[in-house]
């Protein structure tokens, strides 16, 4: 069996190697060190918790550990798509560098500009970086990569999924040609492929494991639920999730909590700590502080519960994790790899359970195709909700009344907008009554239409009684009316159906006012 003595690394390497507790590399590390060594492109593909990390890691320091950086201008890059993957490479590279004299920067958002650019102008052995962070320091002339000789990707295919490879290409340019380039991935997605193929000289191809495969020593299972009603199956999911929880008992000791919406993050945190569980959110809208504290109270083992979402799917070398819990089903397959690849690492047993409800189907059938195994179903801990959910429960046909009293003055306006309106005048004279008694028979929500006053009642003398003088008044109006409306429908049939302006006949407002003028 090959050990870490085996691999011609510096002694003071192998002396940190040991005193970290490490004897025998893993695969990765066994196959990858080697060649980079040798001053070889490596292109390493392996699952996520293999040791990829250390397989870079030991190969640069010990390259690295004679020579001296210049100011503002790094030795060695390491590219990784999350601060907090690029914070657990600075932990290794702290842990096998303690008996070497080298340098190290951290280049990652939600930190101050200013505290970067002092490590840089004092000049660094090794610059670890996320992308976008990296290029904003280049822009701003405070770094020079032309003196990169080492330069590593991890995670490349997760780099492909946050739509870091522009970036890449980009930070490939600025690089020497002569470089060596350590390439590190969990997948090999056709575009990954086609960067290799670009950047990479003849590269040492290791590949451990198939690819996206999950690690044997992790139980899978899946719970396939649907809710009773659409707008309970997020409540209900949440319930399902903590009797989850609670029927692993003792076993889950701590456990990581995947959602696949920041929202979702946050809401399923405050659910999981209103019921007595004792758990904190982490994603990419949080501050940086609020994130190192979260997670080292998480590896400290003061935070039972992480949830957290794809943000943390990478990065986090917390060994002793014994459940991942995935809330939703990943959009991507190759993310289901990645997020259970948090529980089971180095040889220890693990546990993953997903809750798939019947829109991620298709999600979930993606998952088995990729990892070529089917994942075990599990019994739904709230049996009842299925049998809800196949249409036993009675549906809520009741409807719902208005109880406003907006609603109830609007029905009432209503009711007596359909009352007859009956003039007092109109009452007055025999023939209005006999015309309205049958329209008030048949018709009852109808208004009836009072006759035409004779031309000669135009001429009373202004001190006829006032009901009379409005009813007249209301007639003539009436008759003014149907008199202009005639004149404009034979306007229009002798113009053709055209609709005239203002010069070419009387609008009926006008005629009004000469009517009432003269009746006054």
């Amino acid at each position: 069996m090959t050990k870490f003595s085996d691999l011609n690394l510096n002694p003071k390497v192998l002396k940190a190697i040991e005193e970290a507790g490490y004897e025998t590399p893993t695969p990765i590390q066994a196959g990858a060190i080697p060649p980079a060594l040798d001053g070889r492109d490596v292109l390493g593909i392996a699952q996520t918790g293999t040791g990829k990390t250390a397989g870079f890691v030991l190969p640069m320091i010990t390259l690295l550990a004679r020579g001296r950086a210049r100011a503002r201008m790094p030795r060695s890059l390491v590219l990784c798509p999350t601060r907090e993957l690029a914070a657990q490479v600075a932990e290794n590279f702290d842990t096998y560098t303690k008996h070497l004299k080298l340098t190290k920067a951290l280049l990652i958002g939600g930190v101050s500009f200013k505290e970067q650019d002092t490590l840089i102008d004092k000049g660094v052995d090794v610059l670890i970086a996320t992308p976008g962070r990296l290029l904003d320091h280049f822009e701003r002339g405070k770094l020079i990569l032309s003196d990169v000789k080492v330069m590593v990707v991890d995670e490349a295919d997760r780099m492909l999924d946050m739509g870091f490879i522009p970036d890449i290409e980009r930070i490939f340019g600025l690089t020497p040609f002569t470089r060596q380039t350590l390439f590190f991935s969990a997948t090999m997605a056709p575009e990954i492929e086609r960067i290799t193929n670009t950047f990479l000289s003849n590269p040492a191809r290791i590949e451990v494991a198939r690819q996206a495969s999950a690690s044997e020593t992790i139980e899978q299972g899946v719970v396939m639920f649907k809710g009773s009603r659409k707008d309970r199956e997020a409540s209900e999911k949440r319930k399902v999730l903590r009797m989850l929880i609670d029927a692993e008992g003792d076993k889950c000791t701590n456990a990581i909590i995947f959602c696949n919406r920041k929202t979702d993050v946050d809401i399923v945190a405050k659910s999981l700590n209103k019921y007595g569980y004792d758990a904190a959110p982490i994603h990419g809208d949080l501050d940086q502080s609020q994130r190192t504290r979260t997670l080292d109270g998480f590896r400290a083992g003061t935070l039972r519960f992480l949830v957290a979402s794809d943000v943390a799917a990478r990065g986090l070398d917390v060994p002793s994790v014994s459940h991942v819990f995935n809330f939703d089903v990943p959009s991507h397959a190759e993310d289901y790899v990645h997020r259970i690849g948090r529980t089971g690492r180095a040889g220890r047993d693990g546990k993953a359970v997903m809750i798939c409800v019947p829109r991620d189907e298709k999600n979930f059938e993606d998952i088995e195709r990729l990892i070529q195994r089917e994942i075990p179903r599990l019994e739904n801990p709230l049996g009842h909700i299925g049998a809800e959910a196949q249409g036993d429960a009675p549906e809520d046909t009741t409807e719902k009344k208005p109880t406003s009293s907006r609603s109830r003055s609007r029905s009432r306006s209503r009711k007596t907008d359909n009352t007859p309106k009956v003039d007092t005048a109109a009452e007055n004279t025999p023939q209005t009554q006999a015309d309205a008694a049958p329209a008030q028979a048949d018709k009852p929500a109808e208004t009836p239409k009072p006759e035409a006053a004779p031309a000669e009642t135009r001429a009373e003398p202004s001190n006829a009684p006032r009901d009379n003088q409005r009813t007249e008044s209301r007639q003539d109006s009436s008759d003014s009316k149907r008199s202009s409306s005639s004149r404009s429908r034979s306007n229009r049939d002798d113009r053709g159906g055209r609709v005239m302006g203002l010069g070419d006949h009387t609008p009926t407002f006008i005629e009004k006012s000469f009517a009432e003028r003269y009746d006054g």
